[in-house]
């Protein structure tokens, strides 16, 4: 196993890290969502919060394991307004089947698994080894209602029919007005 880490932490796709420098116009990739849910908090067990991250140092893999590829996120909770911003940015060393062609469309959705889920999705990119998708989706939600639930991913291909060809979720407990960067291990979709 190689040792990615240097390479993810420097190099010219470097982002920013503010939310608000995003190489482009924040206004060209936020989308503004605004939920009327408002559910009481309820107890789950804890979790840390950088999900199923591992240190690459101590993976060893066997001959059936494959790695399915790594998705980069940034959280953010804006108490004064109550907003959550989710901004998805990397896609890296995703895998997906031969039936899906050589570069196919994929895409990110992304679920809060509240009580009336809420979904947002990210327009579709080539398929390649680093698909950079630097979007930021935001939602008007209750801290305490976020507290109690998941994010979801879901990363899709378009082509030639809607596929989900792996998902990765983490726990929203450790939200804050502190942007959060993630790196989320995606695992084959679930049946």
């Amino acid at each position: 196993v190689s040792d990615l880490r240097a390479s993810a932490l420097a190099g010219p796709l470097d982002v920013s890290r503010s939310m608000f420098d995003l190489r482009s116009p924040p206004h060209r990739f936020i989308k503004r969502y605004d939920s009327v849910s408002s559910v009481p908090s309820s107890s789950s067990s804890r979790k840390d919060s950088q999900g199923s991250n591992r240190s690459l140092d101590t993976i060893t893999l066997s001959g059936d394991e494959r790695d399915f590829g790594r998705l980069n996120v940034k959280l953010c909770y804006v108490s004064s307004v109550e907003q959550i911003w989710i901004t998805v940015l990397h896609c890296k060393d995703l895998s997906w089947p031969s039936s899906c062609g050589e570069n196919p469309r994929i895409s990110v959705k992304g679920i809060l698994t509240l009580p009336k889920p809420v979904h947002f999705k990210s327009s579709a990119k080539e398929g390649c080894n680093d698909i950079e998708f630097m979007e930021t989706f935001v939602f008007a939600i209750k801290l305490q209602s976020l507290q109690a639930v998941r994010l979801v991913f879901k990363i899709q291909t378009q082509t030639p029919r809607k596929k989900t060809i792996g998902e990765c979720s983490l726990a929203l407990r450790e939200l804050s007005s502190q942007e959060s960067n993630h790196w989320l291990d995606i695992s084959p979709p679930s049946k």
